[in-house]
This record gives structure tokens, C-alpha cells and sequence, in this order.
């Protein structure tokens, strides 16, 4: 790309170069990546249209582009991702907090309206919590509610306990470093979770977006990807109060499976999975008996 090139001239000769290697979202990337190059907003980018960009702007946005048209993910490139409404940043330990978890939030939020708890002072807890997107977004919309985040890797804890900060939640999270449950101490009222559930053998058919940039350790869900829950639906069952609940995200034709796995922790699954906008069932419920 030229110096010469204007901010529009150049946003629109990248979404060009994207168009031409079949990326779907070509003038979306086109705008996040020149927005992230020159430092501009979306308002930014149409006020600095007829601006020339300097040198060292061109050059930016050259290895940006040559970063998205090897594959790798604007999120990745710019260093965050929207979720929920809350700008979280991301890094090599994390996922990148996608729509279809969403669900599992929606459905929490649900189970808790129906109930009438929106509003009590709720202990949460978010298993693998990577960049802390679930329990995050849970303590946005749960004014009272208190949550822990665990993952087993330390460089995902800092992820997240810097966007509990940036989004001002950190008087109500706290994160700590086991495995799943492991380290907590009951009860709970709500547990989420989005555990790794891929088939090991289906990681080489991943999109390379998601196969070489997200953490193998947050992907791999074992044989039938269903390790994990194995792992964490006991010890969740363990430490939720009764008519407490648990909630995860699930993969393609793994809801009832879980389901059985929830039953034979003691939880029953009286509520429906719930659908992404796919129609998969995403979100996958349990709830413990009150007394």
C-alpha cells in the first residue's frame, strides 16, 4: 500500500485484496483493521477519509493485511472482541469469546428471570473461564451478584482479571487457579461453563482461524469431546445450593449426553437445551432439587 493512499482509498483497496481471497466479511475486517491501523473509530474513518496516511500507517495496515489474508482473525490482529456488549481483550491463552456462547448467558439470564432472582445477591462461578466472557457478561446484567472464574492457565486468569477491570467489574470478580471447580468452595446459586468439547479427531477439520490461533487446551474435548464434563459436572453438582444451576455450552449432538451425565450427578435437566441461531442445541441446563 502507498503512503500516498487516502484513509478511504486504502480501506477500500483492503477490502478488495479480502473480497479476492473469498473472505466473507471483507469490508467488516476491511473497516476493524483500518479503524485498529490509524487508531480511528468509526466515525474516525469517515471524517479522515480524504487524509493521507503516513509511512509508517501504510506500512501497519500492510501487516495487518497480510496477517488476515493468511488466516489469522481480526480479533486476533486487533486484540479484541465484543461480547455481550463488553470489549474484552484477548490473548494467546484465550479463546475468542464467539456469538454462539451468547446462549449460555441468554438461558442463565432466563432461568434467573423466571425465578425472580435478578436481583439477589448471587454467588456465580464460570469453569475454564478463558478471557472471563460468561462471568463477565453474567455480572454485567446481576447487579448484586458475585462471581469466581477459574481456568488452569494463569496467562488466561491475567486475561480476564484485566478485562474485569477495564470493564469495571472487578469489585464483584475474583479469579482463581485449578481446575474447573477444584478450587472453590460452595454454594453457588449459578454455574457456567464452556468447556473444550471437539472431538480430538475433528481438531485437524477446525478452520484454521480457530485451528492454528485458538489454545489446543481450550479446543480438545477428548474422544468424543465429552472429557471435560466428565470432569466438572460432579464437581459443580457438589457446590451448587439447592435449586441452583448449572449451565454449559455444548457442541453438535452432544446436549443429551450431557444431559445423562447431569443426571447421574444428581441434577435434573427439566429445562430445554437451548438453540443458537444455527438451531443447535447450545446451552445445556441442570438444576439441583431445593430442599
Amino acid at each position: 500500500m502507498s503512503s500516498k493512499l487516502t484513509v478511504e482509498t486504502a480501506r477500500r483497496a483492503l477490502a478488495a485484496q479480502l473480497k479476492s481471497a473469498a473472505i466473507d466479511s471483507a469490508e467488516l475486517d476491511a473497516r476493524l483493521l483500518t479503524g485498529h491501523a490509524l487508531g480511528l473509530d468509526l466515525t474516525g474513518i469517515i471524517t479522515s477519509a480524504q487524509r493521507q496516511l503516513t509511512v509508517d500507517e501504510s506500512a501497519r495496515l500492510e501487516g495487518f493485511a497480510r496477517r488476515r489474508l493468511a488466516g489469522e482473525p481480526v480479533a486476533r490482529i486487533i486484540g479484541q472482541r465484543e461480547f455481550w456488549g463488553l470489549p474484552l481483550h484477548l490473548s494467546a491463552a484465550t479463546l475468542v469469546p464467539r456469538p454462539d456462547t451468547e446462549t449460555v448467558v441468554e438461558l442463565a439470564l432466563e432461568l434467573l428471570r423466571a425465578g425472580g432472582n435478578l436481583h439477589r445477591p448471587l454467588r456465580i462461578a464460570d469453569l475454564g473461564t478463558g478471557s472471563g466472557a460468561i462471568l463477565l457478561a453474567l455480572l454485567s446484567e446481576l447487579p448484586a451478584a458475585q462471581g469466581f472464574g477459574t481456568d488452569i492457565s494463569e496467562a488466561a486468569l491475567q486475561t480476564a482479571a484485566a478485562n474485569a477491570a477495564r470493564t469495571e467489574l472487578s469489585n464483584r470478580a475474583t479469579f482463581v487457579a485449578c481446575d474447573y471447580a477444584s478450587g472453590l468452595s460452595g454454594p453457588f446459586d449459578l454455574i457456567v461453563s464452556n468447556p473444550p468439547y471437539i472431538r480430538s479427531a475433528d481438531i485437524a477439520d477446525l478452520d484454521q482461524e480457530v485451528r492454528k490461533h485458538d489454545p489446543l487446551a481450550a479446543l480438545d474435548g477428548g474422544r468424543d469431546g465429552l472429557d471435560a464434563y466428565r470432569a466438572l459436572i460432579p464437581q459443580a453438582a457438589g457446590l451448587l445450593a439447592p435449586g441452583g444451576a448449572l449451565i454449559v455450552e455444548a457442541g453438535e449432538g452432544q446436549s443429551g449426553p450431557i444431559q445423562a451425565l447431569m443426571a447421574a450427578a444428581g441434577l435434573m435437566c427439566t429445562t430445554a437445551p437451548k438453540a443458537d441461531l444455527a438451531g443447535i442445541p447450545r446451552a445445556v441446563a441442570g438444576h439441583k432439587m431445593a430442599r
